[in-house]
């Protein structure tokens, strides 16, 4: 989502946004060991209206949590939970704009920012805090975009208000506040590279790589590499938003901007859109893409208008092919297929 004027009111009622007509279902295909077809995965979402994550049931075309509370799998608010308290979550946990799912020592992890301020790392299922920050005063003048969890235990920030990316010593508990800080204008996404041992960052005109250094305790960032984004309008930034790796292609990542969807290819160095389905993927303002390797489908979110915010949409895209889901009464920023990696 764009920078918002600083201290905006808290959203606390739903969009009132209808549904459409039903979209056709996600489709199970694909092949998965042994042969048997692969299951489309849960979807895991930020929901704004009703300030939540949430992991969705892929088998029902439409949601609607109120009618039918069966549809959720597993949810997360920290409103009213004494587990973050400390982090004010009633005027920091305004607009979650990150959801991803992590296993580090082989726990599952949920890992979360809201625009107001809020970050936390947290066990699926039980809620449990692994760590949690809070940015700023309970406004968006950080605006903390996406986080990642490294090796070590560390967590990486992107906060694009605050033009920076944080690494945060969380592996020294839940309540740790040392960092390391480098600048980037319009930081929205972060990838740990596991491969090449970098953290991949996205601002506003470019794909930058950081080497980390010091130790966990004592963590450093130095900047190591860095690619201009592909420029959509002449004379205009390009505006990078999400960031996530190809999970069917080892060696590339998502990349989106305002004006399309990329897949980078790092050996290269070059941004490419050969990829099966682009012409349907690749549009303005993708908030968020993922692909799962089992069946194929790819995932995206992008603004749907007459919603409350600019930013939402009701609908989950889903392609190849092409079909989709509807959250009733929704406030969705991102989406993504549950696959703990």
């Amino acid at each position: 989502m764009s920078a918002m004027p600083s201290r905006r009111a808290v959203v606390l009622g739903a969009a009132g946004a209808g549904i459409s007509a039903a979209l056709p279902a996600p489709a199970a295909h694909g092949a998965s060991g042994g042969g048997r077809p692969a299951r489309t995965p849960p979807v895991l979402l930020t929901e704004q209206a009703s300030r939540r994550i949430l992991v969705l049931d892929p088998r029902r075309r439409v949601w609607d949590p109120d009618a039918d509370p069966s549809v959720v799998r597993w949810q997360f608010s920290p409103l009213g939970d004494r587990r973050y308290e400390d982090l004010r979550p009633d005027g920091s946990w305004v607009y979650p704009c990150e959801a991803k799912v992590r296993v580090h020592r082989k726990r599952t992890y949920v890992l979360t920012t809201a625009s107001f301020g809020f970050v936390a790392v947290v066990e699926h299922p039980t809620g449990r805090r692994y760590w949690g920050a809070a940015l700023g005063g309970g406004d968006d003048l950080f605006n903390p975009h996406s986080a990642e969890i490294l090796p070590d235990g560390n967590v990486a920030v992107a906060c694009s208000t605050g033009a920076l990316v944080r690494l945060y010593a969380a592996s020294q508990g839940p309540r740790a506040t040392r960092y390391a800080e480098a600048t980037l204008k319009g930081a929205h996404g972060l990838h740990w590279d596991g491969v090449r041992r970098v953290l991949w960052a996205i601002g506003d005109d470019e794909l930058v790589t950081y080497a980390v250094g010091g130790t966990a305790a004592r963590p450093t960032l130095t900047r190591t590499s860095a690619v201009g984004l592909p420029v959509g309008t002449p004379g205009r930034t390009p505006g990078g938003h999400d960031l996530f790796p190809v999970a069917g292609r080892p060696g590339r990542l998502w990349v989106t901007t305002n004006a399309a969807v990329f897949q980078y290819e790092m050996r290269g160095g070059v941004f490419v859109r050969d990829f099966a389905g682009a012409e349907a993927i690749s549009r303005k303002s993708v908030k968020a893409v993922g692909d799962d390797p089992r069946t194929g489908q790819v995932v995206t979110t992008a603004p749907e208008k007459g919603l409350e915010e600019t930013w939402w949409t009701t609908t989950v895209s889903v392609h190849r092919p092409e079909s989709g889901y509807k959250l009733v009464n929704g406030g969705i920023y991102k989406a993504r297929w549950w696959l703990p990696r």
